[in-house]
């Protein structure tokens, strides 16, 4: 097999999307991906905790009193440093700058807690149960410099129960999460390697 596409893996909090990535490519090292490095803007983010009891190299600094250009420009160079093909923001709570963004044009992904181009941005499920949505879900997308409005590359729908509030709803489309990320990264991973895509940083 070809070398396996390096990812990155961004995180803000617990890591839960990252542990599912992780697992993924565990239960079968076939998979045309590795995660080459976790890295995080929160240093306690308990996700690299988790990371690094998987063994994954990690990264961390605290963006507070950081220009925003400034702190993607370490971000960079350590994606760069650890040889880095592919970005996978998972719970990455900070908007990432232009210039990021266009060095790493095509090669990062997202998932969005909503079926978009419906909720961008935060507060997703209440909002999805106030308009009267039938179905709630998550996007897997790729990130452009205007929020969550790059081309949607994976989806899953969750229904809306008539009891639901924004817990009980975001808790069942997080599993839906878990299981769309993993195999929408691993598609992805092996498009690039095949060459199907002409994205590159």
């Amino acid at each position: 097999m070809a070398d396996k596409i390096r990812i990155g893996v961004l995180i803000s909090g617990r890591g839960s999307n990252m542990l599912a990535l992780a697992e993924h490519r565990r239960r079968d090292p076939d998979r045309p991906y590795e995660i080459a490095l976790v890295a995080a803007n929160v240093p306690d983010a308990r996700g690299l905790v988790v990371a690094r009891r998987l063994g994954l190299k990690t990264w961390a600094l605290s963006h507070k009193g950081m220009d925003r250009a400034d702190f993607d420009a370490k971000l960079d160079a350590a994606l760069r440093d650890h040889d880095i093909e592919l970005i996978a923001l998972a719970g990455y709570m900070r908007l990432l700058s232009p210039g990021f963004v266009a060095r790493w044009a095509g090669r990062i992904l997202n998932i969005h807690p909503s079926l978009l181009p419906l909720h961008k941005g935060l507060d997703t499920h209440r909002r999805a149960i106030l308009a009267g949505d039938d179905f709630a879900g998550c996007s897997v997308h790729v990130v452009t410099e205007d929020l969550d409005s790059g081309p949607v590359i994976a989806q899953a729908r969750v229904k809306i129960l008539p009891r639901d509030d924004p817990d009980s709803l975001a808790a069942r489309v997080l599993e839906a999460e878990h299981r769309l990320y993993p195999q929408a990264l691993e598609d992805y991973a092996l498009a690039l390697r095949e060459g199907s895509t002409s994205a590159g940083p």
